[in-house]
């Protein structure tokens, strides 16, 4: 559907623009001829990718800066009547996130504020474009990204795994609903693998030589959804499409096979992984 909705042109929706994934998609969406609605927080980040959008769009395309909390349903909702007054929405992609440290019975407040960017900024974001994409009744995309974290939930940050995978369900769901809608409009979880992002680097100053850039994770991600993927896996330079799928196979095996909770991460089940995951 991806190359329906660029064919009949329109807008790109992009949260959480103003840096990382969320910049360089947009950037792509301006290339490939669509206009684009930059969402984000204020500030000189998001000024300075809406000079860059707009250098790298077509002459006289809509290239338009809102700065937006997408955790308030409010903002969103007026972020949806300044992107349909500019014209037909084609791509929407709900991108904002944050990553925040959690434990388990720690860190209320990180809990709080986490889910409200990754999973509650995506459901403000559905909520308040779906229904006039729908009515639309043109072809269209929708694209909500994910993580690993929300499939395999590793330990380490729970929050963050809880949002992500709300993040998978609401986006399953919603792929459902609108096939049995009848829209012509497709849904995408896009899951990036390990990414070079401004929120990493934070951390890493420097790229580590296992991180994909932003670019090749985007160009990954756009391809597989031009050919009508749903969940779009992104490999980088460590971990390719097959070891993601062990993986993937091993989370769902625990519940299967009845294993104890999380039993990749567990010594007496590290052989039986190690093995499964090299399996051919």
């Amino acid at each position: 559907m991806f190359r329906e909705a660029v064919a009949r042109g329109g807008l790109a929706v992009v949260t959480g623009a103003a840096s990382g994934l969320g910049r360089v998609s947009a950037l792509r969406f301006a290339e490939a001829g669509l206009g684009v609605v930059l969402a984000d927080l204020p500030g000189d980040a998001l000024n300075t990718v809406e000079q860059e959008v707009r250098s790298a769009a077509n002459e006289g395309a809509t290239v338009l800066a809102v700065p937006t909390d997408v955790t308030d349903a409010q903002a969103v909702a007026e972020l949806a009547d300044r992107a349909f007054a500019a014209g037909e929405v084609a791509v929407l992609m709900n991108n904002a996130g944050i990553g925040l440290p959690t434990g388990s019975w720690e860190q209320a407040e990180n809990w709080r504020r986490v889910i409200e960017v990754n999973l509650f900024g995506v459901m403000n974001g559905v909520h308040a474009f779906m229904p006039r994409m729908v009515a639309a009744d043109r072809p269209a995309v929708v694209v909500n990204t994910g993580s690993k974290q929300g499939i395999t939930t590793p330990p380490g940050n729970p929050g963050y795994n809880v949002s992500k995978a709300g993040v998978k369900v609401l986006t399953e769901a919603l792929a459902h609903d609108l096939r049995e809608a009848g829209a012509p409009i497709s849904v995408h979880l896009f899951v990036p693998g390990f990414a070079y992002t401004g929120m990493i680097a934070a951390f890493i100053p420097e790229k580590p030589p296992s991180a994909w850039t932003s670019e090749q994770t985007v160009d990954h991600f756009i391809g597989r959804m031009s050919e009508g993927d749903f969940y779009i896996l992104c490999p980088d330079n460590d971990v390719t499409p097959e070891r993601d799928r062990r993986r993937v196979e091993w989370a769902l095996g625990d519940i299967i096979e009845n294993r104890p909770a999380l039993s990749r991460w567990h010594p007496d089940y590290a052989d039986a992984f190690a093995r499964h995951e090299k399996m051919r």
